[in-house]
């Protein structure tokens, strides 16, 4: 079991979208849409020394900043972490 210290959350995303569209044109597999910069991520856990601990339980939602997130990977194990700084806001 992980547990995040130093001010980090753990953090999990939604399925990735794959390169379909609508009107039904093939994509290169290779093709990549322009990202956006912030997602929405939901908290697995969180450091005590998170400043706002007590908002954050687990299955919160919240806006990341994607390019900050830190991927661990560690056994055959995907940990998604993130500095409570680059959290900007919480999905109620």
């Amino acid at each position: 079991m992980f547990k995040p210290l130093n001010r980090h959350v753990q953090i999990e995303f939604g399925a990735e979208k794959t390169n379909e569209t609508t009107t039904g044109i093939l994509l290169p597999q290779d093709f990549k849409p322009t990202e956006e910069r912030y997602t929405s991520a939901i908290v697995v856990s969180a450091s005590e020394d998170v400043r706002f601990s007590e908002s954050i339980e687990k299955g919160t939602q919240i806006i990341v900043d994607k390019t900050m997130v830190e991927v661990i990977n560690f056994g055959d194990k995907c940990i998604n972490v993130i500095l409570e700084n680059y959290i900007l806001g919480i999905i109620s």
